[in-house]
């Protein structure tokens, strides 16, 4: 399997998000950070925590289907988070005054266990919710626990006693803070303590200065002469998840027909590639960028198929309609008499719908489709 070039070693704009986080979290406070998926919601909180020196741990609330399951996943990021053997001796002395037990083996990653029935799950979840302020005490640091599509344990915690616990030992804990990611704040969120975080697309210039730096790396560079590079930008609509499958793409598409260099062979500019490009100067001309969009979208239909299967039928109208003919003003009286669309409440709850599932930006970026190469899969499956 090629590996991918172009996951960003850095962090791509985001310059004032990024102190933003970083000053929360340094003074002890908690956040939501709000975007579609894809447009670097756990790379921001990374680097804000890298930042501030604090140890990270991430936990995705969708694979924690009961209470038991998201213990699990709780003492797996805890043992990750601390790791260093110095570490796993602190964790080895705290778990004796607990019911927990520290299993180290030479085959075996380490590892957080207990025996206790499940109706004691409570018990456990309230130890283990002392260690990340424990270590953070005895290693002088802080630490930053992350949970994405959090509102998923309602599924199991339907009384929202392990919700409500969490954010008040976390709230008491000095050196812990928890960050949420979602894809629009709920409205339990603006009556909190939590501060918002909410992510718009990339600007343009960030993801274009970081694409020709990325290709040049790998030897190729956009045509100046040709409208190659405003096609990519115009395609990926500053998404970073889809700027970087489409770079990828593009890279890929150019080495299938690329050819190994001689050895001692020096390429026309600072590069360190070893491939010879069939192309002209190693250039990426407009029909490269749109074959590849093309082929990419292809692999992808089947993914993009099933979503629309799951939708209700007025999101599905809604968003064919939104691909195929982009508007700031779905509601208006030409636009519903055009694409057939129901009026009033019916509208106005796809729309929210369509945002909430992060497919649709909401009124402040025009109703624009949140995941570019869907809308550009849906333009040329409907057109």
């Amino acid at each position: 399997m090629v590996s991918n070039p172009f996951v960003p070693r850095y962090l791509i704009g985001r310059q004032a998000e990024l102190e933003q986080v970083s000053t929360v979290l340094a003074q002890d406070g908690d956040l939501m950070v709000a975007g579609v998926s894809g447009n670097g919601r756990r790379s921001l909180i990374r680097w804000a925590a890298q930042k501030i020196g604090a140890r990270v741990l991430e936990i995705d609330c969708l694979r924690a289907t009961t209470s038991s399951r998201f213990l699990e996943l709780l003492a797996e990021g805890l043992v990750e988070m601390f790791s260093h053997p110095a570490e796993i001796e602190l964790i080895q002395r705290w778990s004796t005054e607990h019911p927990l037990i520290l299993e180290q083996y030479l085959t075996r990653r380490t590892r957080l266990v207990w025996h206790v029935p499940s109706q004691d799950n409570w018990l456990i979840f309230q130890a283990l919710l002392t260690l990340p302020q424990i270590m953070a005490e005895w290693l002088d640091c802080r630490v930053v626990l992350v949970f994405q599509n959090f509102p998923h344990i309602r599924s199991w915690d339907r009384t929202g006693k392990w919700e409500d616990y969490l954010r008040q030992e976390v709230e008491q804990q000095n050196r812990v803070s928890y960050v949420l990611i979602a894809t629009v704040p709920e409205p339990w969120v603006y009556k909190s303590n939590l501060h918002i975080v909410t992510l718009a697309p990339l600007e343009r210039e960030d993801l274009q200065c970081w694409v020709i730096n990325a290709m040049a790396a790998e030897g190729l560079k956009f045509e100046v002469d040709s409208q190659a590079l405003n096609m990519y930008l115009n395609y990926v609509q500053g998404h970073l998840g889809d700027a970087i499958a489409l770079a990828r793409r593009i890279w890929l598409d150019c080495r299938a027909f690329a050819k190994t260099k001689p050895e001692g062979a020096k390429s026309g500019d600072n590069s360190s590639s070893a491939i010879a490009y069939p192309f002209a100067d190693e250039l990426i001309q407009t029909h490269h960028v749109h074959r590849s969009a093309l082929s990419l979208v292809e692999d992808l239909s089947l993914t993009f198929e099933s979503l629309l299967l799951l939708l209700p039928p007025i999101q599905a109208r809604v968003l064919e309609s939104l691909a195929l003919d982009p508007t700031d003003s779905p509601h208006s009286r030409d636009y519903i008499e055009k694409h057939q669309l129901s009026r009033g409440g019916g509208l106005q709850g796809a729309l929210a719908g369509l945002e909430q599932k992060g497919l649709v930006y909401g009124s402040k970026y025009g109703y624009r489709l949140a995941m570019p190469l869907l809308g550009f899969w849906l333009k040329h499956r409907l057109s």
